[in-house]
């Protein structure tokens, strides 16, 4: 980590349960929040690709746009957060005001974005404090402790804070590696459960045992609960996101041509795929591998939050657990139900292993969990 902050390493998620092992961020830092204004009417339209679409952008367009992807983060279905230096505060406002503008124009969505100091999340009573997450032997996500993001997100959707203004009309941001192209994942028996759970106030250590319960019985499950097999989620050509990332990724070209470039592009990629063919250092089979390790299932910003695929008995096991963390106090869970997962993917160079892969249900994911918080 540059700017003088060498972020600790967990080695899975239940290590970042333990407060004592994040490292604070330097008070002269910053966190830029983003969501989708109204993403449930538009998920409820059928439109869960175009919300992902635009949060997954806000983390990509940061990293292409500063070159680094060692900034924390953090994709939460119809937005994202993300931390970064003084340094780097203009060079990102920049890249979200162009995203902002480009989900405008693009998706017909409403992005809204702010930046929050770390002075002011601190003088809240609350402050920033971030940890590496080891998800494959090629990258490493993020997780967020106290309170900071949160915050920073309420104060962004109440309007307390200064929204970012889009950029001109017909800025566009560098959107260069977002594609959608895997078909959504379907579970093999029961469903898709997206889940928010929060400590209670006054209930850390409580809400911290209950946290690690919840990691072992997804642990118990077939694949750890992920809803991704771990050969790779499903491709058909052409893509269902074709169009999506035609519009993420054609510049200053037309639309049409920018699409019809990559049917081309898609159906060599589907044929590798089919046939497992390598080219070159490009291996399909290890690429496929590694979309599965490599997907943000679950994570950690201020509070814990998992995409798993259950069974019915699953389900009811897990909503008994949370059940009794509620009534002891303990936490406030959310949860959605839905029957399939999509992925929306950041791949800077498919000859590297470190692609991201992120991660929401298909029928409200997180942002409907959010609005069934039970506490």
């Amino acid at each position: 980590m540059q700017d003088g902050v060498d972020l600790p390493l967990a080695s899975d998620l239940a290590e970042c349960l333990d407060a004592s092992r994040y490292q604070r961020l330097p008070e002269d830092w910053w966190v830029a929040v983003t969501d989708v204004v109204k993403s449930r009417q538009a998920i409820a339209a059928g439109r869960y690709k175009a919300v992902n679409m635009a949060g997954v952008a806000a983390i990509s367009s940061v990293m292409n746009g500063t070159g680094r992807q060692d900034l924390p983060y953090v994709f939460g279905g119809d937005g994202a957060a993300i931390a970064g230096p003084a340094s780097e505060q203009e060079a990102v406002a920049e890249a979200l005001a162009a995203t902002c503008r480009w989900v405008a124009e693009e998706l017909d969505l409403e992005l809204r974005a702010a930046i929050v100091t770390h002075r002011e999340i601190i003088d809240a009573g609350h402050h920033l404090s971030a940890i590496r997450v080891r998800v494959s032997d090629a990258l490493s996500n993020f997780a967020f402790a106290g309170g900071g993001v949160t915050f920073a997100e309420s104060r962004m959707k109440s309007g307390d804070v200064r929204r970012l203004d889009p950029a001109p009309p017909g800025t566009a941001p560098d959107l260069t590696g977002l594609s959608c192209r895997w078909t959504p994942v379907r579970p093999r028996d029961g469903v898709v459960v997206s889940l928010i759970a929060e400590a209670m106030a006054g209930s850390d250590s409580e809400a911290e045992i209950l946290f690690g319960k919840i990691l072992e019985f997804a642990h118990g499950l077939e694949n750890d609960g992920h809803p991704v097999p771990v050969a790779g989620p499903g491709f058909t050509w052409p893509p269902e996101g074709l169009e999506l990332e035609a519009r993420a990724t054609r510049g200053g070209a037309p639309l049409a041509a920018r699409k019809r470039r990559l049917f081309f592009e898609t159906l060599i990629a589907w044929v590798l795929d089919k046939t497992k063919i390598p080219i070159g250092p490009f291996s399909p089979v290890r690429y496929r591998n590694y979309t599965a390790r490599n997907t943000d299932d679950r994570k950690y910003q201020d509070g814990l939050k998992m995409t798993l695929s259950l069974t019915p008995e699953q389900r009811h096991d897990l909503e008994t657990l949370l059940e009794k963390g509620r009534l002891s106090g303990a936490i406030r869970y959310g949860l959605s139900l839905q029957d399939s997962a999509v992925l929306t993917c950041f791949v800077p160079s498919i000859m590297s292993d470190d692609h991201m892969h992120f991660l929401d249900g298909a029928g409200g994911g997180y942002a409907e969990a959010a609005s069934n918080m039970r506490g």
